[in-house]
């Protein structure tokens, strides 16, 4: 039989049986079920759109408005930033010009150096507190200043610690960096002035007898021995850190290289303010650690002075926004001076170190006095060597001018601490000024940037 009429499924040869084959897809078009049979799908077809119908109506969108940063709309005030160079900001006063940036993150920028305005501040109060001709009422302008100065430090000191968790990494970064790791010293010499000033305002102020002394005396002393171990490992092992990671031009010298020393060369100041009230057992080993500490500091520093010589007369002074710090040169040889006599003076009437009448504590006094262009633009925080090292260049004053007996040196050691007073106002007001415009506290304006 001619296969072409032959339907599907059946066979004329010779087969015992009629096998039809349904395969699932059989005759019908489209997609069957399990039985061969069509599936209605006309239900599930989408229906085409009417064009005579209306467009079905659509949820009107809730407009929302721009996210609008008040404080920074009412800083730029329509002005263009594109291009802004730290170098051209108007000193002194807000610069519509410069971009905003909101105090959160201008906290990246706060940096050691803001303990310079402790380390003058406790400066101050030690000041008052020794001065000559005193009237009625110094001593509680001098503990004014004094907790002030706490108020002042536990600021610094809580705001350093937001900003070292607020920036991870922030803490290494301030330690290790060129310039900002060398203000370390303030935050040490801060801790110093608390010291001294705690010995003048708190421990002096009781009587001999009174049940509080002794523990005071006591732990003054304690305070004593773990500053002067901790200033020392500062300045051992921050010189040593600067001398392997970092490279300086002696053309770009600095007062703050002296700053690693400084704190432990105050040890011998703060001896000698603490030594005369202590018994005699603990007076001697400080009075000689003190003498130790400050010989060490004050080596230093004449070994730094002919860096500085030569820097001045290579090629002259520094930024005149950075000469207020050249200040710190005078820190060295006057607390010299003020050490050298407060530590003589703490030594026993009847001190005699050989038992031979030689070298006793008369002849150690006598000896301790024979040791004896364009104003800045812009605020920085070295402003506040103005004050501090000269605080200690009057101090040194009114004590040759008591162990001298001199009526004259002791007039004009007041005159001078007039002046270091109005100095302290003075830079006190540039700072809290340069913080409002964004002199400081700012990208590219502070001690984290290798600028000199």
């Amino acid at each position: 039989m001619d296969t072409r009429y032959q339907p599907e499924g059946l066979s004329f040869d010779n087969q015992s049986t009629f096998s039809p084959a349904f395969t699932g897809q059989g005759s019908f078009p489209g997609p069957v079920d399990s039985n061969g049979f069509p599936l209605d799908v006309k239900s599930k077809q989408a229906m085409t759109e009417n064009p005579f119908n209306e467009p079905p109506a659509q949820p009107t969108p809730v407009a929302t408005a721009p996210f609008t940063d008040i404080e920074k709309e009412k800083h730029d005030g329509g002005h263009d930033h594109e291009g802004w160079d730290y170098h051209s900001k108007i000193p002194h006063k807000r610069d519509p010009n410069q971009p905003y940036m909101p105090y959160g993150q201008r906290l990246r920028h706060f940096t050691w150096a803001w303990y310079t305005l402790t380390m003058a501040t406790g400066g101050i109060a030690t000041l008052i507190s020794i001065q000559p001709h005193p009237f009625p009422g110094l001593i509680t302008i001098g503990a004014v200043m004094f907790i002030t100065n706490l108020f002042f430090f536990l600021g610094i000191t809580g705001t350093m610690i937001l900003r070292f968790t607020k920036f991870p990494g922030s803490f290494k970064a301030s330690i290790t960096h060129e310039r900002e790791g060398l203000f370390l010293g303030p935050f040490f010499l801060s801790v110093a002035t608390i010291i001294t000033g705690t010995q003048k305002y708190i421990i002096q102020a009781y009587e001999a007898d009174h049940p509080n002394r002794a523990w005071a005396v006591t732990s003054i002393a304690v305070a004593f021995w773990i500053y002067t171990f901790a200033a020392f490992c500062l300045a051992t092992f921050q010189y040593s850190f600067l001398f392997c990671y970092h490279t300086y031009k002696l053309t770009t010298f600095m007062p703050s290289w002296l700053l690693p020393v400084f704190p432990i060369m105050l040890s011998g100041t703060v001896a000698s303010v603490i030594a005369s009230d202590q018994p005699l057992t603990a007076r001697m080993p400080i009075i000689a650690a003190g003498l130790g500490c400050q010989g060490l500091g004050f080596t230093m520093a004449i070994i730094m002075y002919a860096h500085y010589i030569g820097r001045l007369m290579q090629v002259g002074y520094p930024g005149r926004e950075h000469r207020g710090a050249m200040f710190i040169g005078v820190g060295p040889p006057s607390f010299t001076i003020l050490a050298l006599i407060g530590l003589a003076n703490a030594l026993p009437d009847d001190f005699d170190l050989q038992g031979d009448g030689l070298i006793d504590a008369k002849l150690l006094r006598t000896l301790a006095l024979v040791v004896i262009h364009q104003w800045a633009l812009y605020f920085h925080l070295g402003w506040w060597a103005m004050v501090f090292p000269n605080t200690g260049f009057v101090i040194a004053t009114i004590s040759i001018g008591n162990a001298l007996q001199d009526e004259t040196i002791l007039f004009v050691a007041n005159g001078l601490t007039i002046a270091i007073l109005c100095m302290w106002v003075f830079v006190l007001f540039n700072h809290v000024q340069a913080v409002i415009v964004g002199d400081i506290l700012y990208p590219m304006m502070d001690e984290d940037n290798a600028d000199h």
